[in-house]
């Protein structure tokens, strides 16, 4: 595809000035962020959800078996919207897991680094419009949302997650929902659906362009906790999940094998995940209901996506529109109610019922048996730095006047650095400047292509959690309670299931690939986690800290009140006492 890039430059160059007005314009770019979709969630990854919109830009497009993220939100949407990688981009840790020693240090601004530009910045400076709609989480100052980091028009959520029916924050979290439209608190409609209100304001933010080229980041809440849906798009799954984790594992992984983006595996499940027979009918029940919100969750997601393409096919822009389609991370198996603080705060602030999972005023969550299978079949969920944390769906279709394969697999590793530089080749900008991918053109051309040599080392690092890519091999660490802490080596083109660990039989390449992890942890000031530091654990203390005093000041002075309505009230009696006596 760069040769038949260059070739139609070269022509350009050649013919009468007249005849350049004829030149096709800079395509549209619709960039779609789903939030912990599991690798094998999409239908046309093998899953049994229906994602039909999805399905569709599959076929047209190029479906990527090897492309790689960061184990968790913001850290992904930094190198996906700038070309560098996290620690390079500020996001070295999130602010929901960081600990407070590391906050501020070089890469960890918890926020994008001052002086990196974003796709955005870059796409502006050629013409382009700039949208944003939905989910940003990369700063919630005035100086860190989107509007002032390239976008046009922006309605952000600068948070991890929020409430899908109204304007709630994730009450486990945070105390308020921090939505801004173009950097200002945004007045958001008292009753809403996320991904419909995200579709939406794309639609009215791209109805708004005239006589330009746009580049939309759709960043939807789907499937993020809470998991909710309407009782419509959960009732088309009801009964399917009855046969439990482990039976959706096999026909998940089965289904991969099929839709030819993996070979056929056994997938290993998480020491975590836990035996769908042992569970009461009760807690079936509950499991299966959750997991039926979560394909509701996906598929009326699709349904709104494809609003917004019915949007660009009646205004006669699809033809000439890119779309690229991912998700941030692997499945989310954090149980909210793993501890004492967070479960009493989840049965305060929300409907916990079984029955009522999905619906307004819930708070549901899949756990990390769902999730090991949401991924299936490759290896751990989203935070951990296995497979299943860091390999996602990712297509990408191009406009008909492209030449590209379509409905094709392309297999070589990529990773979301790569994203800046393809769609900046895509929109005709030549600068690179600062980019740290590759452009993925060749693969779009020919499935078969190797976009990173073999030798090139790619690191990655958070919370604790390490890789090191290099060819084929992935060198990996896990801290508890993803993995016990140590260095394993596999070969994912051969195990991308990551069964066979081949530190033993190689520490030649173990060795080598450990000093060059540690020349990349140097290199991009990689800062040590401290003594018994576990992400979720973080999550907790972190919310803890941030929410107890807003939650317990109110109870003081409740107690306060009531204290001295009593004293007056005693007062009261006694003088009545007095006076009657």
């Amino acid at each position: 595809m760069r040769r038949h890039l260059a070739a139609l430059l070269l022509a350009s160059a050649l013919v009468p000035a007249p005849a350049l007005a004829l030149k096709p314009p800079p395509p549209n770019i619709v960039l779609i962020i789903a939030d912990d979709w599991g690798f094998s969630d999409p239908g046309s990854y093998g899953s049994e959800m229906a994602t039909p919109t999805i399905d569709a830009l599959a076929r047209r497009g190029t479906r990527f078996a090897n492309f790689h993220v960061a184990a968790s939100c913001s850290p992904t949407r930094a190198m996906l919207l700038t070309g560098v990688n996290a620690h390079r981009a500020g996001l070295g840790n999130m602010p929901e897991t960081i600990p407070p020693d590391h906050a501020g240090k070089p890469g960890y601004n918890a926020v994008l680094a001052p002086g990196v530009r974003t796709l955005a910045q870059r796409l502006h400076r050629s013409g382009y419009a700039t949208l944003y709609a939905g989910k940003w989480h990369l700063g919630h100052d005035a100086a860190d949302l989107p509007t002032a980091r390239g976008w046009d028009h922006a309605l952000a959520l600068s948070q991890s997650g929020a409430d899908n029916w109204e304007n709630k924050p994730n009450r486990l979290l945070y105390e308020r929902a921090d939505w801004t439209r173009d950097g200002k608190t945004a007045r958001l409609p008292r009753r809403f659906y996320s991904s419909t209100l995200i579709v939406d304001e794309a639609i009215a933010q791209v109805g708004a362009v005239k006589d330009r080229p746009f580049f939309l980041t759709l960043g939807f809440l789907a499937n993020h906790i809470p998991v909710q849906a309407s009782d419509a798009d959960i009732a088309r799954y009801r009964g399917r999940y009855d046969a439990g984790w482990t039976a959706l594992r096999s026909d998940r992984a089965a289904g991969v094998a099929r839709a030819g983006l993996l070979p056929a595996i056994t997938p290993a499940a998480m020491d975590t995940t836990r035996s769908w027979p042992a569970r009461d009918a009760a807690q079936r029940a509950r499991w299966a209901r959750a997991m039926e919100a979560y394909g509701g969750m996906a598929t009326a997601m699709d349904r709104e996506l494809g609003r917004l393409i019915a949007h660009l096919k009646a205004s006669g822009q699809y033809d000439n529109t890119v779309f690229v389609f991912t998700s941030d991370n692997g499945a989310e198996a954090t149980n909210p109610e793993a501890n004492r603080f967070t479960t009493v705060n989840a049965h305060l602030q929300y409907d916990m019922a079984a029955e009522h999972q999905g619906q307004p005023g819930s708070f549901t969550y899949i756990g990390a048996s769902w999730a090991s299978a949401a991924v299936s079949p490759l290896r751990g969920y989203k935070f951990s730095a296995w497979e299943g944390g860091v390999r996602v769906p990712f297509i990408v279709t191009l406009p008909p006047a492209m030449r590209a394969a379509r409905g094709a697999v392309a297999s070589a590793p990529a990773h979301a650095v790569d994203l800046a530089p393809t769609l900046l080749d895509l929109a005709g900008v030549a600068a690179r400047d600062g980019l740290e991918g590759r452009s993925l053109l060749p693969a779009l051309d020919d499935p078969a292509a190797v976009i990173h040599p073999e030798n090139e080392a790619i690191g990655y690092e958070l919370s604790g959690n390490a890789v090191l890519y290099q060819g084929r091999f992935k060198l990996v660490r896990n801290l508890p309670p993803y993995g016990d802490g140590a260095w394993h080596l596999h070969d994912i083109m051969a195990d991308p299931g990551e069964q066979r660990d081949l530190a033993g039989s190689d520490p030649a390449r173990l060795a080598a690939m450990q000093a060059g992890w540690a020349a990349w942890a140097r290199a991009n000031q990689v800062l040590p986690m401290p003594a018994g530091y576990s992400a979720p654990q973080q999550i907790q203390d972190n919310a803890t800290r941030n929410l107890l005093p807003g939650r317990v000041a109110p109870l003081l002075a409740s107690l306060w009140l009531l204290a001295v309505g009593l004293w007056v009230g005693r007062r009261w009696r006694r003088a009545q006492a007095g006076s009657n006596g």
